[in-house]
C-alpha cells in the first residue's frame, strides 16, 4: 500500500462512519440518553420498579448502539496518527495498514445495521420454534436449534427469555417460543424462518440408522405499544391450561398458562412464563397482535408481488437450511449458498452470523 492508497482508503472511512452515523441517528440517540440519566438521576426513580428497569434497558439499548461508533471514530484518529508518521517515515507505513485493515473489518461489522432498515427491524422478537413430524427425532432436533440459538444470544449480548414451552413426550421440544431483545434482534433473526433438517445417525435408534428430522422457526417483531391493533373478543377461542415448562409451585399446579386462537386467521398464541393468569394473557395478546400484523404485511407484500408477476417467497414453508451429521459433516443455506464443515461450532451459535449476514446483504442462489 502506498501512502496515496492510505489516504484514499481514509478518506473513503470517514465518509462510511458519518452515512453510518446518520443512519443510526446517532445525535437523537446521545439526546435520549442524557434524557434517561436525568430520569434515573431523581429520587423516586425505582418506586416503580418495572418502569425503572425498562428505562435502565433503554439506556443499555441506546449505548450499545453509539459506543461501538465512537470507537470507530476513535480508531480513524488513531489511524490519521498513524498516516502522519508514515508521511514522515514510510518504516511505519507497514503499521499503518495493519490498523487500516483492522478498521475496515469493525467498519463492515457495523454497517452490517444499514442493511436493517425495515420498521421493526431495531425491535426485539418473538423466536418460535416447532417440531415437525418424526416424534422424538424431530423433538430432540428442537431442542438443539433452541440450544444453538440461545448460545447465539449469549454471544450477541441478547437476552432471552421463554414465553411457551411444551416438552416431548419422551425426549427434546414440541415447540417453544422466546422472547428476545437487544438491538436489532428481529432484524437478525427473521433471516431464520423457514424449515431447518437435520441428518444424522439418531441416538434413539438401537440399530444406529440414518434419520431425516425437520423443524421450522418463525419470527416475528414485538411491536410498540403506539401501535393500534383491533381484535374482536368474538374472534377469539381462549384456553387455559396447566404450564408444562420448569417453574415454581404455584406454576405447575394451577391451570394459569393461556393459549388464544384466532379464529378467522387460525393463528394461535401461548404464555405460560408468568404465575398469573392475567399476566399471560396479556403477553399472550400482545403476541397475537404482533402476528395479526406481520400477517397483513405479508399479504399485502404478497398481492403486491402478485400484481408484478414476482415469485413470492414463502419463509415458513420453504427449507432454508440443511445440516448434515452423517454420512459427512456440513451445515448449508439453501438461499445462499453458504456452508461450513465446521458443525459443532454452527450448533454452539458461534458461526450463526456467518450465514445471517450473507441473507442480510441479499446475497441469493439463481435458481
Amino acid at each position: 500500500m502506498t501512502l496515496d492508497e492510505l489516504k484514499n482508503s481514509i478518506n473513503n472511512i470517514r465518509e462510511r462512519i458519518a452515512h453510518l452515523s446518520d443512519f443510526l441517528d446517532i445525535e437523537s440517540r446521545e439526546s435520549e440518553i442524557r434524557e434517561i440519566e436525568a430520569k434515573m438521576s431523581l429520587e423516586n426513580f425505582w418506586d416503580n420498579k418495572e418502569d425503572a428497569q425498562a428505562t435502565v434497558a433503554k439506556l443499555s439499548s441506546c449505548k450499545q448502539v453509539i459506543e461501538p461508533l465512537f470507537a470507530l471514530q476513535k480508531d480513524l484518529s488513531d489511524l490519521e496518527v498513524h498516516y502522519e508518521f508514515a508521511s514522515d517515515d514510510e518504516e511505519y507505513l507497514g503499521e499503518a495498514e495493519i490498523e487500516e485493515k483492522k478498521l475496515l473489518k469493525k467498519l463492515d461489522q457495523l454497517e452490517l445495521l444499514s442493511f436493517l432498515s425495515g420498521p421493526f427491524d431495531k425491535n426485539g422478537v418473538y423466536l418460535s420454534i416447532h417440531a415437525g413430524a418424526g416424534g422424538t427425532e424431530s423433538c430432540d432436533w428442537a431442542s438443539m436449534l433452541t440450544r444453538m440459538y440461545r448460545r447465539y444470544f449469549e454471544r450477541q449480548g441478547w437476552k432471552d427469555e421463554v414465553i411457551d414451552i411444551q416438552m416431548g413426550e419422551e425426549a427434546g421440544i414440541k415447540s417453544i417460543t422466546l422472547l428476545v431483545q437487544g438491538n436489532f434482534t428481529y432484524g437478525y433473526m427473521k433471516c431464520e424462518k423457514g424449515i431447518h433438517r437435520l441428518v444424522r445417525i439418531s441416538p434413539f435408534d438401537s440399530n444406529a440408522r440414518r434419520h431425516t428430522s425437520f423443524c421450522s422457526v418463525d419470527a416475528f417483531p414485538e411491536l410498540d405499544d403506539d401501535i393500534e391493533i383491533e381484535i374482536d373478543e368474538k374472534d377469539l377461542k381462549v384456553d387455559t391450561y396447566r404450564s408444562s415448562g420448569a417453574g415454581g409451585q404455584h406454576v405447575n399446579t394451577t391451570d394459569s398458562a393461556i393459549r388464544i386462537t384466532h379464529l378467522p386467521t387460525g393463528i394461535v398464541v401461548a404464555c405460560q412464563n408468568e404465575r398469573s393468569q392475567h399476566k399471560n394473557r396479556a403477553t399472550a395478546m400482545k403476541m397475537l397482535k404482533a402476528r395479526l400484523y406481520e400477517h397483513e404485511e405479508e399479504k399485502r407484500q404478497n398481492e403486491a408481488n402478485a400484481i408484478r408477476g414476482e415469485k413470492t417467497e414463502n419463509g415458513w414453508g420453504n427449507q432454508i437450511r440443511s445440516y448434515v451429521l452423517q454420512p459427512y459433516q456440513m451445515v448449508k443455506d439453501l438461499r445462499t449458498g453458504v456452508e461450513t464443515s465446521n458443525t459443532a461450532a454452527m450448533l454452539d451459535g458461534e458461526l450463526l452470523n456467518d450465514f445471517i449476514e450473507p441473507y442480510l446483504k441479499g446475497v441469493r442462489i439463481e435458481e
